[in-house]
């Protein structure tokens, strides 16, 4: 359980550091940019709910109500822990950018905690981290929507 629980944990923090990469160093074109007009008059919340993807503030919602549930399990609740973990992730796959960050370092802590609900543990100092640097990351664009990201 160990070793699949480390497996998954570095490859979920692997996942982190892609996510913290800026918009500016993935572009890899060097013609220069002009403003040109685009085809749709659709908002960015328009196009979001049009594909069932989060808007920012709802996302940073999202992130507090599972943190919250995630605080709330009893300690000893691995499947608890769980289905925090499935929440997460069914999450993360409706965010972009950053914010996949936030739901992936949740899964995270959350499959640290049901591994020490499992085995009498304790939950590794990196998972914390990694949720703590997600929030971090994301606290600018949740505080500009008007959501105060909570630990």
């Amino acid at each position: 359980m160990k070793r699949t629980f480390a497996a998954v944990a570095i490859a979920g923090l692997l996942g982190l550091t892609g996510c913290a990469s800026s918009p500016t160093a993935m572009e890899t074109s060097s013609a220069p940019k002009t403003a040109t007009p685009t085809a749709s008059a659709e908002s960015p919340v328009d196009s979001a709910a049009a594909t069932g993807a989060k808007t920012v503030k709802d996302a940073c919602e999202t992130f507090n109500s599972l943190y919250a549930e995630f605080a709330a399990v009893s300690v000893d609740n691995e499947n608890g822990y769980e289905d925090i973990y499935m929440k997460a992730q069914d999450a993360q796959g409706t965010v972009s950018g950053n914010l996949v960050g936030l739901f992936a370092s949740l899964s995270i802590i959350a499959l640290d905690r049901a591994s020490a609900a499992s085995d009498g543990g304790q939950i590794e100092q990196a998972s914390k981290d990694a949720v703590r640097d997600a929030v971090f990351a994301n606290a600018s664009a949740c505080t500009a929507e008007g959501v105060t990201l909570q630990l």
